[in-house]
């Protein structure tokens, strides 16, 4: 009997459990969803206003510490880099996870490498970490979004040849482009719908997305506003030129390709020379580890190597 009411106990809390998923989970999605939306179209025109359509939702691991820093730069600064790399996540949380890496590059460096300075070179390691990642997220998303941008010039311009206002345009841009271009035109497309003005709608998506064309794209559409013109032309335009450029970048990095192999070859052969050396002699490579000298030429031998690997891209490094 007691096993019969066990299987009995258990066969009603799972139909009760999937009763309970079929009929809240889909309300709690909408009101995740609706939650989101507001937050993308509350967001102030002077970032440090406080004018705003709701108060700013604090989500983070430690709420507290996100109210402290809203008001300092270091706040502003993950708050946008945040937002930029498309990651979701807030300043409390990044400041933790900094906290935790630091600690944990520290531990780890003190208990596998004997050397004075190896527990902070960890922790300045662990350090920049979080910070690290988000800026190659961000930098990742806005080559996606400069790939995707002369698609949704020519949408744009399709829609006003059609008839179309350009907040329309907009909306059908957001409606029909993946992520990040598709977002980031609806976060516009929502704040003008909310009562911004376009043009500072159009101003945080160039603070949103700081790339060349974009700012292009923001200056000649309120340009044409104010004067006048034909701006499918304008947008047709402005599509080709990004287009050209692209062509020029991918024909810049075919030429420079050599350089970039050289870099990496020639930062990792000391490594590997370092590493071989230790299976094949290793009583030869503990002086290096153990006397003071050899550490000393050791972490000389490391910064000159990170100068140098630095060096060679800014060499390589073409602005178009």
């Amino acid at each position: 009997m007691i096993l019969a009411l066990l299987v009995f106990v258990m066969v009603a809390g799972g139909v009760f459990g999937v009763y309970w998923l079929v009929t809240t989970l889909p309300d709690l999605r909408a009101r995740r969803e609706l939650d989101k939306r507001l937050r993308d179209v509350s967001m102030p025109v002077d970032p440090g206003a406080d004018a705003s359509i709701l108060k700013t939702a604090h989500e983070g691991v430690l709420p507290s510490i996100d109210r402290v820093i809203a008001g300092m730069g270091v706040g502003s600064y993950l708050s946008r880099l945040i937002e930029q790399s498309g990651s979701r996540t807030s300043p409390s949380t990044i400041i933790v996870m900094t906290i935790i890496a630091a600690s944990a590059g520290a531990f780890l460096t003190a208990t596998f490498i004997r050397l004075p300075f190896a527990p902070l070179g960890g922790a300045l390691l662990g350090l920049i970490t979080p910070v690290g990642v988000l800026r190659y997220k961000k930098s990742r998303r806005l080559r996606r979004f400069e790939e995707q941008f002369p698609e949704a010039l020519d949408l744009l311009s399709r829609a006003i040849r059609a008839g179309h206002a350009f907040q329309t345009a907009m909306g059908m841009v957001a409606d029909e482009l993946t992520d990040p271009v598709g977002p980031e035109f609806k976060k516009s497309f929502d704040q003008q719908n909310f009562g911004l003005p376009i043009r500072d709608a159009l101003n945080q998506l160039a603070e949103r997305m700081p790339l060349l064309d974009v700012r292009f794209f923001v200056t000649a559409v309120l340009i044409q506003r104010d004067t006048g013109g034909n701006l499918a032309e304008i947008l047709d335009n402005l599509a080709h030129v990004v287009r050209e450029r692209f062509k020029i970048l991918r024909q810049i990095r075919v030429h420079t390709a050599h350089g970039r192999f050289t870099g990496w070859v020639l930062m990792a052969l000391p490594a590997a020379l370092a590493i071989a050396l230790s299976i094949i002699n290793p009583a030869h490579m503990e002086v290096l580890f153990h006397e003071k000298l050899g550490q000393q030429l050791l972490m000389l031998s490391i910064v000159m190597q990170v100068v140098g690997f630095i060096w060679i891209r800014k060499v390589i490094k073409i602005e178009v």
